[in-house]
């Protein structure tokens, strides 16, 4: 299982396992927060958790529609 870890200060740290229902980004264009199934993006060669986006729906349907950049 993966996980991310995070030193709260100098005591305290926190672990939290990353699964299918606790991974979030915010959309690029509004900063809408979005579940994020990373099993979605598996064998896709070109993501990185570093430099990748998603956008919520109802950005999406507009950069779809050429309506934002």
């Amino acid at each position: 299982m993966f996980y991310v870890k995070t030193q709260l200060n100098r005591d305290a740290m926190i672990e939290v396992d990353i699964t299918d229902t606790n991974v979030f980004c915010r959309c690029p264009f509004c900063g809408q927060e979005v579940p994020v199934d990373l099993d979605d993006f598996t064998g896709d060669e070109d993501f990185t958790v570093a430099s990748s986006e998603v956008a919520c729906e109802k950005c999406s349907r507009k950069f779809l529609a050429g309506e934002i950049k």
